[in-house]
């Protein structure tokens, strides 16, 4: 499944992520702090969604949000089956 995650409040301004099996293929930021982004989706890939979303939702950067947070609750929704748009 592929998802497409408009984010709000983070520096990243959508998310593109891949799932197999409830394990994350690809994620992929876009806009955001390069490194940073890079970063959370090299360490999520292979990861399981429900293990991504308990170590990232409700880490705060410049708000009560950030982009590890914004993917969280994309994942959330994709589990959900209410999938992001």
């Amino acid at each position: 499944m592929k998802i497409s995650y408009q984010t709000s409040g983070s520096c990243a301004s959508r998310i593109e992520i891949e799932i197999d099996n409830g394990v994350i293929v690809e994620t992929t930021f876009v806009d955001g702090c390069a490194g940073n982004t890079q970063a959370v989706a090299a360490l999520v890939r292979g990861m399981e969604v429900s293990e991504a979303v308990k170590r990232l939702k409700g880490i705060a950067c410049q708000g009560d949000t950030s982009c590890p947070d914004q993917l969280a609750r994309a994942l959330e929704q994709a589990q959900t089956g209410n999938i992001p748009s």
